[in-house]
């Protein structure tokens, strides 16, 4: 019996070893930045001590001119180390950052369709830039507070009872207040920060469809709806971020009410003990110094733990990502003897998350190399489906896909997709030039061979009329151009590749029929021996075609030629009297 694969846990600390160096610099900066901070409160009361001591100015002035002039030094000291652990930091926190982020892309772009569409593109889209941006965020104040709040705590502790021991007691009765307000903050945080990303997801969605989608919406003058989904999408986000922001601003005040509580004690004791002569006030504004110092570093304490439980939440909405094993796993084969060949044999297939049922029943036929088979049907019959399993998109539910007579489960899944041209009806362009466009996937093509392709592809009569021709800025998802223009782009992107197959997906629905005819012709004559499978909803479109495959309901009726068919194939023969009525036989 085969074993489950158990799955692979990622530790984001791995992703700091690269600086390692920094990571032990800014710490070690930080604690001599803190170390000179210690020292302070002790020699300014030694300056105060010496001030009210009795003795004439002159004999004073030196020894405070002395000591004023050392915590000078030991500042622009501790200020270098500060600066210097803040640069170290923040080249270790911002490395780490831009890393995660590469892998986070790097692992998406290798995300089977199924899980991209799982995951929706608004949730993809904050976790590679929110999440990551508040695990950067702690790297960063981790880097910087992790040594510096536990000295402040430890070593203020130990300088304020070295002043006088009875200060302990402020320390006992103001520490564990501060404590348990910290622990009843992460207890409280922690999950509504998963809340808050999901609701930040929900707000990026709804921004990347109505951004994608906004010729749509204009011309169904559907905007004042769209608004109405944001502006829940985006209250409920508001309202979950005002929750948390309610919850720390009742923190921090009642922090710092301990705290100068806590102060106001040390200067009575400190006081009293100073009338009896049994302490210095000098000592006293240094025990309320040291008092601040560590109080400030339980509030450090408590402003790490409120990134942590933030980073929590995002850390593991970043590791779902990285932890993501594609669902469509490459094989081993990169060569085969056949070329341009494609067979189904009974294939059905179901959409992931479908309940089971059949976009595709049963479906078995082959082609050719340099064959041009059609596929024809009704909408939503399943073509665009049938498709998409030769370059396994997805995968079959049953039944094995075959290209050059290896099942696509074998075929290394570059060396596979490299034989296949697939241009889609919905044209997918970038926001970059004509020619960057058209050379995706073959970016070390000449320009000659540019020029043929988009020549076969009836683009260069349009392209050539530009201002700057093949070097035209194209805006983002082609706006710029109009649906025909994007096509006809497209289309000269997937004969550039000059592949063994090339799919298209009714993608020239936009083209009149002259163009469409001028576009198949240079195809026969430009890509000779290449295998084209299309699908189209004309007939007038596949009738010259080798073979046309008809599916209805997922299933295929008929598979043969326009003449057998019109003689075989009633469902056929409906399309064709449907689209062909009126006489336009010669259309």
């Amino acid at each position: 019996m085969k074993k489950t694969e158990k799955k692979k846990k990622i530790k984001l600390t791995r992703y700091l070893k690269p600086y390692w160096v920094f990571c032990i610099l800014s710490p070690l900066l930080m604690a001599g930045e803190v170390l000179i901070d210690l020292v302070q409160p002790t020699l300014m009361s030694e300056i105060v001590n010496e001030s009210i001591s009795g003795k004439a100015f002159g004999d004073i002035m030196p020894k405070v001119i002395i000591t004023g002039l050392i915590m000078l030094g030991l500042v622009a000291v501790g200020g270098l180390c500060g600066a210097l652990s803040a640069f170290t930091a923040s080249a270790a926190s911002e490395g780490f950052g831009d890393d995660l982020r590469r892998d986070g892309f790097n692992k998406v772009m290798s995300l089977s369709l199924q899980q991209t569409d799982k995951f929706t593109t608004g949730s993809l889209v904050t976790r590679l830039t929110n999440d990551i941006v508040a695990l950067r965020d702690l790297v960063m104040t981790v880097l910087r507070m992790l040594i510096r709040a536990p000295m402040f705590l430890v070593g203020g502790l130990v300088m304020c009872l070295s002043l006088d021991v009875s200060f302990g007691y402020v320390m006992l009765a103001a520490i564990p207040m501060q404590l348990v307000i910290v622990v009843i903050m992460i207890k409280f945080s922690h999950p509504i920060y998963s809340k808050v990303q999901k609701k930040l997801d929900a707000v990026n969605s709804v921004v990347q469809e109505n951004v994608s989608g906004a010729r749509v919406v204009k011309a169904y003058t559907n905007e004042k709806f769209e608004i109405g989904r944001f502006d829940k999408a985006n209250s409920e986000y508001r309202d979950q971020n005002y929750f948390v922001l309610k919850l720390f601003s009742l923190i921090m005040p009642v922090m710092m009410i301990v705290m100068n509580m806590a102060v106001v004690a040390i200067i009575l004791i400190g006081g009293y003990r100073a009338e009896a002569q049994a302490i210095n006030v000098g000592d006293v504004m240094a025990a309320a110094q040291y008092l601040t110092r560590v109080l400030f570093a339980v509030m450090m304490v408590s402003h790490i733990f409120q990134q942590t439980s933030r980073a929590q939440a995002s850390a593991g909405r970043v590791r779902e990502v990285l932890e993501s094993e594609p669902v469509i796993k490459g094989g081993d084969v990169r060569e085969a003897d056949e070329k341009g060949t494609v067979r189904f044999e009974n294939v059905s297939f179901a959409y992931p998350g479908s309940s089971g049922v059949d976009v595709l029943s049963n479906i078995s036929f082959e082609v050719k190399k340099g064959e041009t088979v059609a596929v024809i049907g009704s909408t939503g019959c399943g073509k665009t489906s049938l498709v998409s399993l030769i370059p396994r998109f997805y995968d079959t539910t049953e039944g094995n896909v075959y290209v050059d007579g290896v099942n696509v489960k074998d075929w290394d899944t570059d060396a596979l997709r490299r034989k296949i041209s697939f241009v889609l009806q919905k044209s997918e362009l970038f926001s970059g030039t004509v020619r960057d466009n058209i050379t995706i996937g073959t970016e070390d093509a000449s320009d000659e061979e540019i020029l043929r392709a988009a020549e076969i592809a009836q683009a260069d009569t349009f392209v050539s009329k530009m201002p700057n021709k093949y070097y035209t800025y194209v805006a983002e998802k082609g706006t710029s151009l109009s649906g025909g223009q994007k096509q006809r782009i497209a289309i000269a992107r997937g004969v550039l590749r000059r592949p063994e197959i090339i799919i298209f997906d009714d993608s020239t629905s936009a083209l009149d029929l002259s163009t469409e005819a001028k576009v198949q012709q240079g195809i026969r004559e430009g890509l000779e021996g290449t295998t084209v499978i299309m699908i189209a909803q004309r007939i007038a479109s596949v009738r010259n075609a080798d073979k046309i495959a008809v599916i209805e309901n997922g299933s295929l009726v008929a598979f043969d030629s326009h003449d057998n068919l019109m003689e075989s194939c009633d469902t056929y023969k409906d399309i064709y009297a449907s689209q062909m009525k009126g006489g336009a036989t010669n259309e």
